[in-house]
């Protein structure tokens, strides 16, 4: 087996709106139960409405209301889009989810929603609004007591894109080192998601199609039944499988955190051949993550 190679290349990031909220509720599971509903169907903007995760799990000592809590992040490419998301999104999945309440986890947006306001005309007249937790929240009665939920949300500028694709000899192998990649960004706390099915991606794309109807396609160069058909596959000659790792963090200081978190976890694992990512000369993103400067 040939020892991991970090790969002299960088990662084009691009700029996004994000938003970082808490779902508390009576228990791990309901919490988690209500911030998986919450961030479903979110895995690329190619398609969905927004990139959607879980950060991070809180213990009761860590929420404004003593309870187990979820922080999620959703991110959109721009602020009237987070407002129609945020409203949906916390409306339809975590209003109605067993003894949630959510909370506001971004305190220095530019920009800023009464998300809360408006998800409380469900209460239909009914609602009120209260100071509870040092915070404005609306109090709204449901059918296993009251929903509680701040008044307004900020919204962030972010940076997405941050890619780094893990290359193996097999599925399993090249599999297992992600799973442990994706725990060890868990693990470096930064404030960070990674949108897709358990934060790796089997069809990574390109920009870009044969067909004139699609923006995206297929990153060819990656796919290992075909390295043998085309002239620019960026395979090795004992690369058989192919994961991507896509990373949306708050700031550059915490993307590099996430994805350093990772190559660090990784870039002696002799189950990977080579650790790289994708970039497409400017056109995705401005902003550059080398991976040579996260080791």
């Amino acid at each position: 087996m040939v020892q991991t190679k970090v790969e002299d290349t960088f990662s084009e990031c691009f700029k996004m709106r994000y938003s970082r909220i808490l779902i508390t509720a009576a228990d791990l599971e309901l919490a988690l139960i209500a911030a998986n509903n919450t961030v479903g169907f979110a895995t690329s903007i190619i398609m969905c409405s927004a990139e959607a995760g879980i950060e991070r799990i809180l213990n009761p000592t860590e929420t404004p209301d003593g309870r187990t809590g979820v922080i999620i992040q959703i991110w959109t490419q721009n602020s009237s889009k987070m407002k129609e998301v945020l409203l949906a999104r916390l409306s339809q999945s975590a209003l109605t989810a067993p003894t949630t309440n959510i909370f506001n986890m971004l305190e220095d947006g530019d920009k800023s929603d009464s998300i809360g306001k408006l998800i409380s005309y469900f209460g239909d007249g009914h609602q009120k609004k209260v100071t509870l937790f040092d915070r404005t929240m609306w109090d709204i009665p449901v059918m296993d007591g009251s929903f509680l939920i701040e008044e307004s949300f900020q919204m962030g500028k972010g940076i997405a894109g941050g890619v780094l694709i893990l290359i193996g000899e097999s599925e399993m192998d090249t599999l297992n080192a992600a799973r442990d990649g994706i725990k060890a960004l868990q693990n470096s706390k930064a404030k960070a998601i990674t949108a897709f099915p358990g934060g790796i991606c089997r069809a990574g794309s390109k920009i870009g199609s044969k067909y004139s109807f699609l923006n995206e396609s297929t990153n060819h160069k990656f796919c290992p039944t075909i390295k043998d058909k085309i002239d620019d596959s960026s395979l090795p000659k004992e690369g058989k499988c192919a994961y991507e790792i896509v990373i949306n963090a708050i700031s550059v200081d915490e993307m590099k955190m996430a994805m350093s978190s990772i190559i660090s976890a990784l870039k002696d694992d002799k189950r990977l051949l080579k650790i790289t990512s994708s970039n497409y000369d400017g056109k995705l993103g401005s902003i550059n993550i080398h991976l040579k400067e996260l080791i």
